[in-house]
């Protein structure tokens, strides 16, 4: 369908970036901070070297668990082979009965890797089928500097990310909702074992009592990667993502990114006017079609200008229903686009028989009016 494109409106932002400490202030053998809105890099250090991450590596084999599970209620019963795994736990015996939701808490709260490992044997069939499914959404997300070897993060050959491409990741977990809720609790009761009972797990992330506006996200450790951390933080509409690779001062690092990161950003904030856009109707009771902008909110870097775009078709087919969506108005950052508000239909356009000859005609007057 062709559209027709035109400037809504641009604003000009003038402000002075200035960042609270110098490159070599961090520990971390790679940093970075991101605009979890748009994923432009605020602050970095070595964020492009690959190298492993530990159980961060579980942000993947979480957000995967969500995506492929139906219900994450469903109960499941461990076997020796998926509970057999050094390192953390959740506590997972051969025999227990666990749901996917007790899995996706002991993952992201407990870093178990019995939960891991359970999680990919019971999504993937084995181990193999699951890391192929980690490096197959790698590949889809854009990450070619990350490859996975184990669900659990636990060193092997040809494991590694970035810390620029771990915190991409982590911006596209965070938009599932589940994800970000077990990703924000400091603590949660689970059911489960043979026969099941209940017991509360701990969050490992002590950012979450440490910086009040942290909303997550997960913490990594093994002998070959060092302490690793993915955090977040929104605070008065801006949001930001920090991760540290290889960091021995990890919690103070982040608390000093995360400041650095919100301080580097503003909010733009996009109120729609009263009135409504319209778009011509071919063979309907109506001559035009009403619709709704939404509002738009999202953080820009400092400095950074935003265009809005509006984007409709020139005329649309009868019928049209309440709440679709015909059109959008995308905001772009340097180019890139940053968010879309959605052009939405106010009340239903029903189809009305006009005959064939002037059903023609209409379309042709909508193509080539000006």
């Amino acid at each position: 369908m062709k559209r027709i494109v035109c400037v809504f409106a641009v604003l000009c932002l003038s402000f002075c970036l200035s960042l609270p400490f110098s490159a070599g202030a961090v520990s971390a053998t790679a940093a970075v901070v991101i605009n979890g809105d748009t994923g432009d890099i605020l602050y970095s250090r070595n964020a492009d070297v690959r190298l492993p991450m530990a159980s961060t590596t579980k942000i993947m084999t979480a957000i995967l668990l969500i995506e492929n599970c139906d219900d994450l209620d469903d109960e499941l019963i461990t076997t020796r082979e998926m509970v057999k795994v050094e390192g953390s736990s959740m506590g997972l015996l051969p025999g227990d009965r666990v749901s996917y939701r007790a899995l996706l808490y002991g993952m992201m709260l407990s870093s178990g890797n019995d939960a891991a490992n359970t999680t990919a044997i019971a999504i993937g069939g084995s181990i193999g089928g699951f890391v192929d499914m980690m490096n197959a959404k790698a590949a889809e997300l854009g990450l070619n500097n990350t490859h996975f070897a184990t669900p659990s993060g636990l060193d092997a050959e040809g494991h590694y990310t970035t810390a620029a491409e771990l915190a991409l990741l982590t911006a596209y977990a965070l938009k599932n909702p589940v994800f970000a809720e077990a990703a924000a609790a400091k603590s949660a009761t689970l059911c489960f074992g043979n026969p099941p009972y209940r017991r509360t797990v701990k969050n490992h992330n002590k950012l979450l009592s440490m910086y009040n506006d942290v909303i997550g996200v997960k913490t990594g450790y093994t002998k070959k990667s060092g302490r690793c951390l993915v955090s977040a933080a929104r605070q008065d509409g801006k949001y930001v993502i920090a991760v540290t690779l290889n960091d021995g001062n990890d919690w103070a690092d982040h608390r000093v990114l995360l400041d650095t990161g919100l301080a580097a950003i503003d909010v733009y904030e996009f109120t729609p006017p009263a009135a409504t856009v319209s778009v011509p109707l071919v063979n309907g009771g109506a001559a035009e079609v009403l619709s709704n902008i939404g509002a738009a909110q999202f953080c820009i870097p400092k400095g950074q200008s935003v265009t809005a775009v509006t984007c409709l078709p020139r005329f649309l087919y009868a019928p049209v229903l309440k709440n679709e969506i015909i059109g959008s108005v995308d905001y772009y950052c340097s180019d890139r686009l940053v968010y879309r508000s959605n052009i939405i239909v106010q009340a239903d356009a029903q189809y009305k028989a006009a005959g064939v000859l002037l059903e023609i005609f209409e379309i042709f007057k909508y193509m080539f009016r000006s």
